[in-house]
C-alpha cells in the first residue's frame, strides 16, 4: 500500500503537482504586482476595451453567464450531484465535491480579506457585487466546482475525456471573462483566481485518489487475512 501511495504522488500526478507549484508562483507575482498598484493602468485599458463591445443583447448573455458562477448555482449543483454521488454510494466522490465546494469559498473568503483590492468603478454595474475584489470569486470557485464535476465525469465517460475537459475549460474561461464585461473585476482578479483555483483543485483531486488508493489496499489487505 505504502509504495502504491509513492507510485501515485512520483508519477502521473506529477503534472498536477507542477502546474500547483507554478500556479502558487504566478499567484505570489500577481499579488505583489498589485500590492505596488503595478497593474492598474493595464487592467483599466483592458476594461475599458471591454466597455467597448456592450450592447443590450451581450449584456443578457453576459449575465446569464456570470450566474451560473453565483453562490446559488455552486451551492445547487454541489447538492444536486453530491446529493446523487452519495445516493449511489459514492461517498468519497460527494465528499470531496462539498470539500471542493466549500474550501475554495472560504480561501478566497479569506484571501480577499488580506489583499482588500476595491473593485473597479469604471462605470455603473448591472449586477449586484461585494466589496473586494482580489481575487475574483466567481473564477476561482467556478473553476474548483466545474474542475472537480469534469474530472469525475471524465473518470466515469472516459471515452468523452477530452471534450469534457474542453467544455469545462471554455465555461469557466466564459464565466471569468463575463466578470470583466461587466466591469466587476479586474483582469489580474480574475487570473489570480484561477490560479489559486487550480491549486486546490489538485489538492482536493489527488487528496480523492490516495484515498481510492488506500482504501482498495485495504480491501485487498482484508481479503488476503481471510
Amino acid at each position: 500500500m505504502r509504495s502504491k501511495l509513492l507510485s501515485l504522488l512520483s508519477t502521473i500526478r506529477l503534472l498536477g503537482l507542477c502546474a500547483a507549484a507554478f500556479s502558487i508562483w504566478l499567484f505570489a507575482e500577481i499579488a505583489d504586482e498589485v500590492l505596488e498598484q503595478e497593474t492598474t493602468t493595464l487592467d483599466t485599458q483592458i476594461l475599458l476595451a471591454l466597455k467597448n463591445l456592450h450592447s443590450p443583447l451581450l449584456d443578457q448573455i453576459m449575465t446569464g453567464i456570470t450566474f451560473l458562477g453565483e453562490p446559488i448555482s455552486i451551492i445547487s449543483l454541489c447538492l444536486l450531484f453530491g446529493g446523487i454521488l452519495w445516493k449511489q454510494g459514492r461517498r468519497a466522490e460527494a465528499t470531496t465535491i462539498a470539500i471542493a465546494a466549500g474550501g475554495s469559498a472560504l480561501l478566497n473568503y479569506i484571501l480577499k480579506g488580506i489583499f482588500s483590492r476595491s473593485r473597479p468603478a469604471l462605470w455603473d454595474r448591472i449586477v449586484d457585487v461585494g466589496y473586494y475584489s482580489f481575487p475574483s470569486g466567481h473564477a476561482m470557485v467556478s473553476l474548483v466546482m466545474y474542475g472537480i464535476l469534469g474530472y469525475l465525469m471524465a473518470t466515469r465517460f472516459p471515452k468523452w475525456r477530452l471534450a469534457i475537459a474542453v467544455l469545462t475549460m471554455i465555461l469557466v474561461g466564459a464565466i471569468g471573462l463575463s466578470r470583466l464585461y461587466l466591469g466587476v473585476h479586474w483582469p489580474t482578479d480574475v487570473i489570480a483566481g484561477y490560479t489559486a483555483g487550480i491549486v486546490w483543485l489538485v489538492t482536493c483531486i489527488l487528496s480523492l485518489q490516495v484515498w481510492r488508493i488506500y482504501r482498495s489496499a485495504k480491501a485487498n489487505s482484508q481479503e488476503l487475512n481471510f
